[in-house]
């Protein structure tokens, strides 16, 4: 069977369809179709409060896409999640009320507990018995996640995010709060690590050098400073960056940088995981509570 997961967030909106592996009742997903489209939908939203119709347009064209590529793929089941940008726009509902009259497609608008939750079910699964520091940064927030010893001890989210801070819109005293929940909650006396998910902690550590899923804060740092060292225009032209991501891709390393430090995490574990993936299992559980229970 294929399932399938839409992630609409403040910079771009993703669809991915995975086939579901069963081996030895273990399962696991494989993904046949990965589509990525840059809607800025955080720029609407940030500078002027709501999605504006032009916006609106696209995301309904995208969505029409989107559900076209899941009936080609006969997908089984799906789910659409909306996070910081349409959760914040003062007509997100209405949107999303919009969209699903005119493609079909249910739109959830999630709070960022949600979305972390989300995050954290897939995420979990690689770590260890360490204290982990888990740091999501998307377009309109940053959530993050504190882990010991596998399990999740306490977690925050903040109006800190690549297209907001792109857009100067952070909310004031946003990066204080940040600092001083990471010093009230990191146990000092224990190692930390930090983990890193998102677009744009993903590109960097692609370019960097590492071990494994792992790499530094130095890395990390000269890497950022690397890339900042070019105009916009090179680093689309040069660096073959998106240009989506050419603009957002410093102001993330920042958020990712400055967590670090807070934190005393010398080291960051990337394993390539998100948000869609915590869609994804949702929806698998989901269809495996609607399914008939076998006779014994």
């Amino acid at each position: 069977m294929k399932i399938a997961a839409i992630d609409i967030g403040s910079n771009a909106a993703r669809l991915q369809i995975s086939t579901v592996l069963h081996v030895d009742d273990v399962i696991s997903f494989k993904k046949v179709e990965y589509v990525r489209f840059p809607l800025r939908l955080g720029h609407d939203v940030f500078n002027f409060g709501e999605i504006t119709p032009e916006s609106e347009v696209r995301t309904n064209k995208l969505m029409q896409v989107y559900k076209l590529l899941m009936e080609l793929h006969e997908v089984e089941d799906y789910m659409a999640c909306a996070t910081s940008a349409m959760r914040e726009a003062v007509n997100g509902h209405k949107v999303a009320t919009r969209i699903k009259e005119l493609t079909g497609i249910e739109i959830n608008i999630i709070d960022g507990q949600k979305e972390a939750e989300l995050i954290n079910n897939v995420v979990v699964q690689a770590l260890d018995e360490r204290q982990f520091l888990h740091i999501d940064v998307g377009g309109g927030s940053t959530e993050l996640n504190l882990y010991l010893n596998r399990k999740k001890v306490n977690s925050k989210s903040f109006k800190i995010g690549s297209v907001r801070s792109l857009e100067g819109k952070e909310t004031k005293g946003a990066w204080n709060k940040m600092k001083d929940w990471v010093d009230e909650n990191v146990l000092k006396t224990q190692d930390m690590v930090a983990v890193g998910t998102g677009g744009n902690i993903n590109k960097i550590f692609n370019l960097v050098a590492k071990v494994g899923d792992t790499t530094t804060l130095a890395e990390i740092e000269r890497m950022r400073n690397y890339i900042s060292g070019y105009s916009l225009e090179d680093r689309i032209n040069k660096l073959r960056l998106n240009a989506d991501r050419a603009d957002v891709i410093i102001p993330a390393a920042d958020i990712y940088i400055s967590v670090m430090k807070w934190a005393g995490a010398d080291t960051i574990v990337v394993p390539d995981l998100g948000l869609k993936d915590g869609i994804l299992q949702l929806v698998y559980e989901r269809w495996g509570k609607k399914q008939p229970k076998k006779k014994p």
